[in-house]
């Protein structure tokens, strides 16, 4: 949000392996019956089982996070202003969704409780003023925002996850009265105010449990794929009129911790609270769901006395209490995306060396390992202060796709924000497009998480087309297809599970695969046209 952006301004000078596809197994015959297709096709010619085997396999499934930041907090990508009605509202929306499908993306990171608020309905806390106006006034008619923006994305086989800010409780930018239904009226005494927000204390009990309850509400109530956060735990520090740091104001807390016996320091103290909202948020979205994956984004620098040569600047292990890197060795996270928000030019702070850094920190984890996909500032290029070119993050996107080459847990980026690719500013969106996005890409698997592959889909054949139906079981999101070219070579393409005919002209070879919640891949059929 604007304060994501001034904080990053202000600080700047401050294990799975590649998939590999099983050898096809001949399909079983099957009726229209037993998969339930007869009456769904009606009217249309005779179909036969497909049971044509292909000999040989196709390359390794292409798997690659393709994802953007989309920032309710201050309008700054959706809606474009508060009270345009949810007419408007739906339009916009869906042009981002359309947008990041064109682009080649495959997830939205799409920020649903800026600060103690929500962009949908729900009992525990008040409408965002971001879509009103007004916080705690819905918009009219009643719609709920987050079910729409899950639907259309699964719809064009877009993942939407869910990005949470656990303790800020009102934004700098806010201007509407708070709520009577806001935790700052409800529960004064969980709230913090500091600077010109207010913020919900991490290292009180109530308040962290609070936020929980309002991921698990989401939890049972949307199709999320993921549940996400970002950096801000305590909140980045301002200085008084002398020019010092000022303090959060929990001195009161920390006595009565130090008074029932408690023995940390106050930074280890809420560096505790951290680690424990992050490792009950794990586990929180575990019980509740275990196919949806747990996403950080931190601010990209080290902790001090673990950087590399020659890295500088602001410490979140420090000031915001993060000690990501022991989030990263627990796997507390099934991804990390560092926000890795300068230019390779800047030494202090130099992307290959953090991105590379990180990865590090994953490979140490051992059994534990996870995800590290880079967080992009791409809403720098073409701003009017200090604008970056775009060659400046295609080159950074170059370059994490070819550390993917060698570790797979490496595939990925993140845009901050969808209003840089919107606007496709100095052609970043249209380049992307063109060249680092060119071919459809599946987001990595997440091996790890305890849920099975999806079984075969059931497929018919007729004439120059596949008829397909999701087998029993576990839920598939996608259509894995590898098609063989009669002039030679493979293509690959990614398909929603909504899809039902996918062409299969004469002579052509197609290789095809269900795609699970987490990633896994049923067993492969393989198709001559």
């Amino acid at each position: 949000g604007t304060t994501k952006l001034s904080s990053v301004f202000a600080h700047f000078a401050g294990a799975a392996s590649a998939d590999h596809a099983p050898r096809p197994a001949p399909l079983k015959r099957r009726t229209l019956l037993a998969v339930g297709l007869s009456a769904s096709l009606s009217g249309c010619e005779v179909l036969r089982p497909a049971l044509s085997v292909v000999p040989d396999s196709p390359p390794p499934l292409p798997r690659e996070f393709r994802a953007a930041w989309v920032a309710t907090v201050a309008n700054i990508d959706w809606p474009a202003r508060p009270g345009q009605g949810v007419a408007t509202q739906r339009e916009q929306a869906l042009a981002i969704i359309e947008r990041a499908q064109e682009l080649g993306l495959n997830a939205l990171i799409l920020q649903v409780r800026p600060a103690a608020d929500a962009i949908y309905p729900t009992g525990l806390e008040p409408w965002a003023e971001w879509l009103s106006g007004t916080q705690g006034r819905a918009d009219e008619p009643a719609w709920d925002p987050l079910a729409y923006w899950v639907a259309e994305c699964h719809r064009r086989g877009l993942q939407l996850h869910a990005w949470f800010n656990p303790f800020r409780a009102r934004h700098s930018a806010a201007k509407s009265p708070i709520a009577a239904q806001h935790v700052a009226r409800r529960r004064a005494d969980w709230v913090r105010s500091y600077g010109d927000q207010l913020w919900l204390d991490p290292a009180l009990p109530e308040a962290a449990a609070h936020s929980l309850a309002v991921v698990r509400d989401v939890l049972l109530r949307y199709d999320v794929d993921g549940v996400h956060i970002d950096d801000y735990f305590y909140p980045y520090p301002i200085k008084g009129g002398n020019g010092d740091e000022l303090p959060f104001p929990d001195a009161p807390l920390y006595r009565q911790y130090r008074e029932a016996g408690g023995t940390q320091e106050p930074a280890e103290w809420r560096r505790e609270a951290v680690n424990r909202f992050v490792r009950e948020l794990q586990a929180l979205v575990r019980a509740t769901k275990p196919w949806v994956t747990v996403g950080i984004s931190p601010f990209g620098l080290p902790r001090p006395d673990l950087r590399p040569a020659g890295i500088e600047g602001f410490s979140q292990f420090d000031k915001l209490f993060a000690d990501v890197e022991l989030w990263v060795e627990k796997g507390w996270c099934d991804y990390l995306v560092p926000q890795l928000y300068w230019p390779r030019e800047r030494k202090a702070q130099a992307y290959e060396v953090l991105l590379d850094y990180w990865l590090q920190r994953s490979r140490l984890a051992g059994n534990e390992r996870r995800h590290v996909w880079a967080g992009l500032f791409s809403s720098s290029v073409g701003r009017a202060a200090n604008p970056w070119p775009a060659d400046e993050v295609l080159a950074q996107v170059a370059m994490a796709q070819a550390r993917a080459q060698q570790e797979p847990l490496a595939s990925g980026q993140v845009h901050f924000s969808m209003a840089a690719l919107m606007a496709d500013r100095n052609g970043l969106a249209s380049r992307l497009r063109e060249q680092a996005y060119a071919g459809d890409a599946l987001v990595p698997a997440m091996p790890w998480l305890q849920v099975a592959a999806p079984p075969a889909p059931a497929v018919f054949q007729a004439p120059g087309q596949l008829r397909l139906w999701p087998g029993a079981g576990e839920q598939s999101t996608h259509w894995a297809v590898w098609r063989q070219l009669p002039a030679g070579g493979w293509r690959f393409e990614a398909h929603p599970a909504a899809t039902r005919s996918l062409a299969l002209p004469a002579g052509e070879r197609l290789w095809l695969q269900a795609v699970g919640r987490t990633g896994k891949v049923s067993q492969a059929t393989a198709l001559v046209g």
